[in-house]
Order: structure tokens, then sequence, then C-alpha cells
């Protein structure tokens, strides 16, 4: 009977913007590599997007609160699997980021460690408020490590980019777990004194991360090297206009001059094809999607529910503000993919299973 229910219970609604969004995507992937040698890479996102709907609708179907009991081992597996990648991992480009599976498939463990970290925070702030109190410094130290640990390892891959879509997790959980605003102020104030201090000792960024914050001041400093993708994805979103180009006709993506626009660079790529009103739409689209998980984290059973929405949904704003942000000129290039219109099985599949335990908690909500 509780199946039956349950799928009654499920949001059809959410799902609904989410597949809308993933058909963009798929016609967008193929538009931007139709005539370069990734063409065909929009097949493999549906078989992705086909593999990511099998798993949200598995992972609804069980109880959450069974994630929670297995946070422990599953937050253990993930450092393992992080030190994996540094020892066994395919280095490309110098970065070791992904465990080569044979066969052509690939599988990155970050992507993965994001969602175990969301539920692991849960449980850890579950059994903080418990207990009927503020969060002491040193719980706010604990929560800190929780998520440094593997920040730290995949900083030391190196990626910055998957690394920095760990913070949001510690932000919401923070926040949502009781954090004082005098012990925010102070953190916050402690981070930017460390923060200088590493600077004046000469504790600097990579070579290739500085010449992003230098080609994000100003990308005419080195307009064929580091400044070379802010200059040309700022070219795409422009000379789309109001209403676009039209599929298959954008001069910066077809032209191969705007880098990978598949993946980080894919929003750049369908506003130079769909103007000012289709980005303005599929902006509308993650607004929506946002809205509809913070309902559902409102209405969840209990607080690790809405601290499990909630991270899910402070990931996704911050993976969605950030690429886009780049893309316009308005942050510096990291990498990070823009959710649910990326190309890639890792971060489609991480989506699908995120949006699933969202699903679980929704259908959950009336039950004592």
């Amino acid at each position: 009977m509780f199946r039956f229910r349950g799928f009654r219970d499920f949001d059809w609604v959410l799902l609904g913007f989410v597949m809308l969004l993933s058909l963009i995507s798929v016609l967008e992937i193929r538009s931007a590599t139709e005539m370069t040698k990734f063409h065909g890479f929009h097949q493999k996102q549906m078989i992705f997007l086909l593999i990511g709907i099998v798993v949200m609708f598995a992972i609804s179907a069980l109880d959450y609160h069974r994630l929670l009991d297995i946070a422990p081992w599953a937050y253990g597996v993930s450092i393992v699997s992080l030190l994996a990648v540094l020892v066994v991992g395919k280095k490309v480009l110098g970065a070791r980021r992904w465990i080569n599976l044979g066969g052509g498939a690939h599988f990155q463990p970050s992507e993965w460690v994001k969602l175990v970290l969301i539920i692991a925070m849960a449980r850890y702030l579950w059994g903080r408020a418990g207990e009927g109190r503020d969060l002491s410094w040193s719980d706010v130290g604990k929560a800190f490590a929780l998520v440094g640990i593997p920040m730290a390892l995949v900083l030391k891959q190196p990626d910055l980019g998957t690394a920095l879509t760990y913070l949001p997790v510690l932000v919401v959980g923070l926040f949502l777990g009781g954090m004082r605003l005098k012990q925010a102020g102070i953190v916050l104030l402690g981070l930017l004194v460390l923060g200088g201090v590493g600077l004046a000792t000469g504790k600097r960024l990579k070579p290739y991360q500085q010449k992003r914050i230098d080609a994000f001041i100003n990308p005419d400093t080195d307009p064929k090297g580091s400044g070379y993708q802010i200059r040309q994805s700022l070219i795409a979103v422009g000379s789309g206009g109001v209403w676009g180009k039209g599929m298959n006709k954008g001069t910066q993506t077809q032209g191969d001059f705007l880098p990978i626009p598949y993946t980080d660079f894919i929003f750049a790529a369908f506003c130079e094809e769909h103007g000012f009103v289709g980005a303005m739409g599929v902006l509308f689209l993650y607004f929506l999607i946002l809205v509809r998980l913070v309902q559902n984290a409102q209405t969840a059973a209990d607080p690790p529910g809405t601290l499990i929405v909630m991270g899910i949904a402070g990931i996704m704003l911050f993976q969605i503000a950030i690429n886009i942000g780049m893309c316009v000129g308005l942050m510096p290039v990291t990498g990070i993919p823009l959710p649910l219109m990326s190309y890639g099985g890792s971060s489609v599949i991480y989506t699908f299973l995120a949006l699933g335990i969202v699903m679980n908690i929704r259908m959950r909500r009336f039950v004592n």
C-alpha cells in the first residue's frame, strides 16, 4: 500500500521541470558538437539520463533513514576512493580525477562525495540538535573537519572547482544546524585573516589558478592564452542578441572558437543560438526547480530530511551561479559543470541520485 501512496506523492512537477531541462541539454549538446570530433555525445548524454532516471526511482523506494544509518561507512568509503584516485587515478592534463573502469568507462569519486557529505552532515547535525543545545565551537570544528578532509583530498588532484562545491554543504549545514551569528562572524573573520596571512607569506595560488584570476580581472592581458576562454564566451553570449542565431548557426560554437561548448561553456553556446529570451527561459526553469526543492525541504518529516534537501539545493544553486557567472564574465573559469545541462555521466547520475533522495524524503513527509 505504501508503494502506491508513495508514487502518488512523487513530485511529478519537479520531475517535469528536470526532464524539460534535460531535453534542452541533449539538443544543445547535439548542436554544439555537430561539426566537431565530439559529434554523437548527445547520444551518450541520453544514455546517462536513462541510467539517472532508473537510479532516481530506485533510490526513491528506499527509506532515507537507512542512508543516515550507513553515513559513517559511506563517508569512510568516500575517503578511501579519493585516496585511490591519487594513487591509481587516470592522469589527464596534469590532474588525477578519474579511476579507469575499463572499456572506456571512468569513475569520478569526487562527484559522488558531494551526496555522501550532505547525508553525513545531516546525520551529525541531527545528533547535535537532538541534544537540545546550540552548536558549540567543538561542533563547528568537527563540521569543518567533516567537509575539510575530502575537500583537501580533491584539491590534491588538483580539482579546485569540485572542491569548492563542498562548501555549500558546510554553510547550509551550519546555518540550519543552529550556528550562532557571533560564531559565523568570528569564523568569517578568521578565514579572511588566514587568507591574508597566506598571501603575505608567499603561499599563493598555483600558476594556472593565478592566470585564471588575472584573466578574470582583465581578459585582454592575454587574449590568446589565459583570457581566451572568457573572451570567446563573452563574444558567444553577446552575439546571440535577443532571439539568438538559431540551432546549428552559432558562429563561435560551430566555428570551434568557443572552448568545450558541451560542458563548461554550454550556457554560452545556448545563449549564442537562443539569445536573451532562451537564456531567461533556462534561468526560469532553474528557479522553478530550486523553488520546488525548498518546498520539499519545508515539508520534510524531520530535521535531517530538511537538511538533506537544502544541502542538495545549496550545491545546485552554487554550481548554477558559478557556471553561469563564468560564462558571462562575472566569475573566474573553474570547470564546474552546469547541473542538468553540461555533458558528463558522473554529473548527470549524481544529480538524479540526489533528486531520488529528494523524492524519497517527499514521499515520506506524512509518515510518523
